[in-house]
């Protein structure tokens, strides 16, 4: 009788270590409500936490808890975009941005500082009305 007891206290234990994971892994994978500034887990909005771990408590799995605050909020209660439609945009855009970025790099350090100074600069025989400017900015000193 006492080997089973502790073999259900064990099982037990073990159930609650992973509830207690499911419910940290769905807390980090929803927004806080109240204020919207941050995951449930580092916001620590009680409403939600005792909601999730009811949900948990109850087995429902991850899906069902976010499909259950999806269908509530919307989608902006994840706090990672569902990658369909325009949100492939939230995906792609620093993706694209480094890239283009590291090609404007590469660009700039491809043109050799012997480029720059082969520049021809107009001199003031090549200047129009170079004359004029002169004597112009001399009457003004």
């Amino acid at each position: 009788m006492n080997r089973i007891l502790s073999i259900l206290t064990l099982f037990s234990l073990l159930w609650a270590d992973d509830n207690k994971v499911l419910i940290i892994d769905v807390e980090k994978s929803l927004m806080a409500t109240c204020c919207w500034s941050g995951t449930a887990y580092d916001h620590g909005n009680k409403e939600m936490e005792i909601e999730i771990a009811g949900m948990v408590n109850a087995g429902k799995t991850k899906s069902e808890i976010l499909d259950y605050f999806t269908d509530k909020y919307g989608e902006r209660v994840l706090s990672i975009p569902v990658a369909e439609g325009f949100n492939y945009f939230a995906w792609l855009a620093p993706l694209f941005i480094a890239g283009l970025g590291f090609t404007i790099i590469l660009l700039y350090m491809r043109t050799s500082k012997d480029d720059l100074a082969q520049k021809n600069y107009p001199t003031d025989d090549t200047i129009a009305y170079s004359d004029q400017i002169e004597r112009e900015l001399k009457e003004l000193d």
